[in-house]
């Protein structure tokens, strides 16, 4: 695969194919639901379901065995390789062939945990949970996206250990093999068992962005590392797309468990994806496979040495020194010189995690609310997330050739304002197409794009005895947001109408770009990749 050899091939196709087999071993009861347009709530698990979830747990573990290397845990400390492109390389066609398939990967990944919205109307429908369309319904359909980020807070910080364990690759197709057998929730007949599937999908869908970004930055020349990130982070909105094109498309005929399905065919391609995915050279090196490692170096213009080289064979093999990397933990980051930078990348986190699970995941069923039928409101945003999606480019762009800091101010500036105006004009905007449709691009193409923005910014903003604590930082905001406002749905026992949750997101947003303004830096490189930060920038640095 890729020239990199898995570790025990054998186990690993035995449990990918037990997984496969499965899955497929639950769609006979799916399609014996056909005359009921696919409604299995209360029924019983036949025989091969049962059989089936065997084969999937049992597939995954044999995937696992065969997927982790022969001596793993004994492997040399990672921290004492660093590897990054070469300043003065440029874009190859490796490099451009890795931005397509990692950005492919990522919106596979990203579609099933945006499919919660797209399901949750059909799901309280059928098993009469509260929700904005089922008010008088027992538990609130806002546990299923609790669950699903739970399982992605979780996938983090497994993929992030498991990254640096087993190797990047063997992670991902992992996740994908995890995806596969997730598919399953469309057959589940009881919402408990949904919400266990939730939490496995959100386990496999946690850790791909974070896998991406440090293939990335071992692979990408440090010039275009950003405007890269923003370009593939940007892919979550891609996914928005492909989830709201497939509900609008599927979900009227087949029911809403269709969704859930389509993640049979999607992990199956995520496995067959990984032959043109990279193992991380970082990794190879750690773990004694030097040759593999020289390759992929080689072909990405790339190289490394260890932290007892010296400065000046640091600055030109493209190694970074890492000085006081655990001192202080967290809290460094909220002393000076970082104190107003950090309080910016937290305003702007957070905001951006009351957006996706706060607007953004139920404006489904809030569409619906407003009158629109199911079918009607999935194009609606499926149009306005077409219409939104040079965005993404556009943001790459300014990022990359005109400033970091003001692409996240305007870009702030611009999904704040649609969410005011959402907020206080939203529910007469229903018969007015064309100004929901524009009013709608922006939260939803938007937010993607602001959380890649922020990515990027923050793995660039600090420096390197800090610079993973920081973007560690900027992504938990994001999940802290999306806890903080699914307890809040939770304990309100139904999704809030569009203008509430537009206004949860408007108020942050906004003051997230005062934050930017008043402290924000612009992370220009120097000779040797060092940001500028607000301690060199005070001393000229």
């Amino acid at each position: 695969m890729g020239g990199v050899e898995l570790a025990r091939p054998l186990y690993f196709w035995l449990g990918f194919l037990a997984t496969v087999a499965g899955v497929v071993l639950h769609l006979p009861m799916y399609l014996h639901g056909a005359d009921m347009h696919y409604r299995l709530a209360g029924m019983p698990m036949d025989l091969p379901m049962t059989i089936g979830m065997g084969l999937i747990v049992a597939g995954l573990a044999v995937t696992a065995y065969g997927l982790i290397p022969p001596g793993a845990l004994t492997a040399r400390p990672a921290a004492e390789v660093r590897v990054r492109a070469l300043d003065d390389a440029r874009m190859r066609p490796a490099h451009i062939g890795l931005i397509v398939v990692m950005s492919v990967a990522v919106i596979i990944d990203a579609m099933k945990p945006i499919t919660l919205g797209f399901v949750a109307p059909g799901m309280a429908k059928e098993y009469g949970l509260k929700s904005a369309l089922n008010p008088a319904g027992e538990l609130p359909v806002a546990l299923l996206p609790l669950a699903g980020l739970t399982g992605t807070v979780l996938g983090s910080l497994l993929w992030g250990w498991m990254g640096d364990k087993i190797g990047r690759k063997p992670s991902i197709l992992f996740a994908g093999v995890l995806f596969i057998g997730t598919a399953i929730c469309g057959v589940m007949p009881d919402f408990e068992w949904n919400l266990a599937m939730c939490v496995a999908m959100g386990l496999g869908a946690g850790g791909m962005l974070p896998i991406t970004f440090s293939l990335l930055a071992e692979t990408i020349p440090p010039r275009h590392k950003g405007w890269v990130m923003v370009l593939i982070g940007g892919n979550l909105a891609v996914a928005y797309l492909a989830a709201s094109w497939l509900s609008a498309s599927l979900a009227p005929t087949f029911s809403w468990r269709v969704l859930w399905l389509v993640g049979l065919p999607t992990g199956v391609f995520l496995i067959l994806l990984n032959r043109f995915i990279p193992e991380s050279p970082r990794f190879l090196l750690a773990h004694g496979r030097d040759a593999e490692a020289r390759a992929v170096l080689a072909r990405y213009g790339a190289a490394a040495t260890t932290q007892e080289a010296t400065t000046a064979e640091e600055a030109t093999a493209g190694v970074e020194r890492v000085e006081d990397e655990h001192a202080g933990g967290y809290s460094r980051l909220f002393r000076r010189p970082f104190t107003g930078l950090t309080v910016a990348v937290v305003v702007l986190g957070l905001s951006i995690g009351l957006v996706t699970y706060g607007f953004q995941l139920w404006i489904p069923s809030n569409l619906q609310k407003l009158g629109l039928d199911q079918q009607t409101a999935d194009r609606a945003l499926r149009d306005s997330t077409l219409l939104g999606l040079p965005l993404i480019f556009i943001s790459a762009a300014m990022y990359g050739l005109w400033s970091a800091k003001k692409t996240i101010v305007t870009l702030s500036a611009l999904v704040g304002v649609a969410l005011a105006v959402l907020a206080f004009s939203g529910e007469t905007l229903a018969h007015d197409r064309t100004w929901l449709y524009l009013l709608l691009a922006g939260p939803i193409v938007g937010t993607a794009t602001i959380a890649a923005v922020l990515a990027a910014y923050s793995s660039e903003i600090y420096p390197t005895r800090v610079r993973s604590r920081g973007s560690g930082l900027s992504a938990g905001m994001g999940k802290a947001g999306g806890v903080a406002v699914t307890a809040v749905l939770v304990a309100g026992a139904a999704a809030p109408s569009i203008g509430t949750t537009a206004l949860l997101g408007a108020v942050p947003l906004i003051l997230a770009v005062v934050a930017v303004l008043v402290f924000g830096v612009e992370p220009a490189k120097g000779a040797a990749g060092e940001p500028a930060t607000p301690a060199a920038a005070s001393t000229g640095a």
